[in-house]
């Protein structure tokens, strides 16, 4: 509870920035539980806010994995932090290696512990179930319902007992459209490396709301205050509370001070509720560092052109690995399910492959060489099996270019004889609606030339060119009348 001197010199060494989604921040809160023992055993619905139209959340837990725990929040930090660094233009997928997020999470060392440790954590994020509205550039808010990781493409040595050795995830369609629509919290990743899940998520709320009441003029009487017993639900994801200040204290007491050591807060306070409500209030004032990072990271929190890191991530991880997963789906016929994973076999195979043919083109090839093996009665069972086919592939590329490349030549010519016609009718339909408004010397004069025009023609076929010779004539004396090839291509 002690108060740090705002007024004392502050070291700035190198920070890093986390562009947290706004919405997606007060999920978080209540997504992740702090208490590991006690994660897995909480399969409830969890609903925040029932009555508020535009900031309810409904997180439905998987019922076999239960709750995310801690190991899963550091992760989830671990992997926005990754994706922030990412930049402009806002990507959905985030890949790593397992030395790369052992480094970001803590863990120096790992084993096939570790390794599962980490699977269960992105399984329990990717089956708990999101229901929430997001902001519009408009300002108005659209429900959503989504798994904050819809897809987990995941590469083993060989067995499924064998440790991960690289992953790519997707990020939820609303969470990355909200990102490029500039609705985040952008928050100070290296002081968040030196607490706890617990410090990391009071952190996150109270710089979030600090940043929402803050005006610039205000400094001296910033406060933000909370019931210990919502903040429990909304912020620690459900937290057991306690019934004494002094249990308070010891519980949330260490991470609070923690925040106040890195100049973060200046003091904190625990009071009993007001008038005869039961329960307790927590009062927080912001400290040196929080005006620092508002001026340094919140005023200028745009981010940055695209950095090298993701091509990179997409050439040595998502592709190989989205390669290995699609030959699977090619083969069997049916996608591959989440806890599924590929080889690194498979997987360095597959980066062979892409040496020698883009990405874009696999589904391509995959079609051709599964044929050619369907052919020769050959079952093919892995990406090795395929490369027999790769010669005869690249040898006809050129001629199946050529020949779709006439596809698409003769299905536009088509496309534009079909709109010529089309285009005709209109016209026509128009010039016979203009010639019954014309007056009678010129619907006279316009079949006179119409009848010298169909005259060599006999029995129906001469009625019939008369009417089209009739309608031609009309349509070019009153042309301004009827709308070009482009106008009516435009309001078609």
């Amino acid at each position: 509870m002690r108060a740090t001197d705002s007024k004392e010199e502050l070291q700035t060494p190198t920070e890093e920035k986390l562009f947290m989604e706004s919405t997606l921040l007060r999920v978080a809160g209540a997504l992740f539980c702090h208490d590991h023992r006690a994660a897995g055993k909480h399969t409830d619905e969890i609903r925040l806010r029932r009555g508020e139209t535009e900031r309810h959340i409904t997180i439905r837990p998987d019922p076999r994995l239960g709750q995310p725990g801690p190991l899963a929040h550091k992760i989830f930090v671990a992997l926005l932090k990754k994706h922030s660094d990412y930049g402009r233009p806002i990507r959905n997928e985030i890949s790593f290696t397992r030395r790369e997020i052992g480094r970001l999470i803590g863990r120096k060392e790992w084993g096939g512990r570790d390794s599962e440790q980490l699977a269960r954590a992105l399984h329990q994020i990717h089956y708990t179930f999101i229901r929430t509205h997001f902001k519009k550039e408009n300002g108005r808010h659209v429900e959503h319902s989504f798994n904050i990781f819809p897809e987990i493409l995941i590469e083993r040595r060989e067995f499924a007992s064998d440790p991960i050795e690289a992953c790519t995830i997707t990020l939820a369609e609303p969470i990355v459209r909200s990102l490029g629509e500039d609705h985040f919290t952008c928050l100070n990743f290296t002081l968040m490396q030196e607490l706890g899940t617990i410090g990391q998520a009071l952190y996150m709320r109270a710089f979030f709301h600090f940043a929402n009441l803050y005006d610039g003029r205000n400094r001296t009487k910033l406060e933000f205050q909370k019931r210990y017993d919502d903040m429990c639900l909304e912020w620690l994801g459900g937290l057991a509370t306690v019934k004494h200040v002094s249990k308070i204290q010891e519980r949330l007491g260490p991470h609070l001070e923690q925040l106040i050591a890195t100049r973060f807060l200046s003091s904190f306070r625990i009071t009993k509720a007001k008038g005869d409500e039961a329960g307790f209030v927590i009062a927080f004032r912001p400290g040196a560092g929080f005006f620092r990072d508002y001026d340094r990271f919140y005023r200028n929190r745009s981010q940055g052109e695209l950095q090298w890191d993701f091509a990179n991530d997409q050439r040595s991880v998502a592709e190989p690995l989205r390669v290995a997963y699609l030959f699977v789906e090619k083969r069997t016929g049916r996608k591959v399910e989440s806890q599924a994973y590929v080889s690194s076999k498979e997987v360095e195979t597959a980066k062979s492959l892409l040496a020698q043919i883009g990405f874009e083109e696999m589904p391509a090839f995959f079609d051709y060489a599964l044929a050619e093996a369907k052919r020769t009665k050959f079952d093919v069972q892995t990406l090795g099996g395929v490369r027999q086919y790769l010669a005869g592939y690249l040898s006809g590329r050129s001629a199946r270019a050529a020949m779709k490349k006439a596809e698409a030549k003769a299905s536009q010519e088509r496309q534009a004889e079909d709109e010529r016609a089309a285009y005709e009718v209109y016209r026509r339909s128009q010039a016979r609606h203009i010639f019954k408004t014309l007056s009678r010397a010129e619907r006279n004069a316009i079949e006179k030339a119409a009848t010298a025009q169909s005259a060599s023609f006999s029995g129906s076929l001469r009625k019939t060119m008369f009417e089209r010779k009739r309608d031609q004539i009309t349509a070019q004396r009153h042309t301004s009348k009827i709308k070009t090839l482009a106008q009516w291509r435009v309001d078609r």
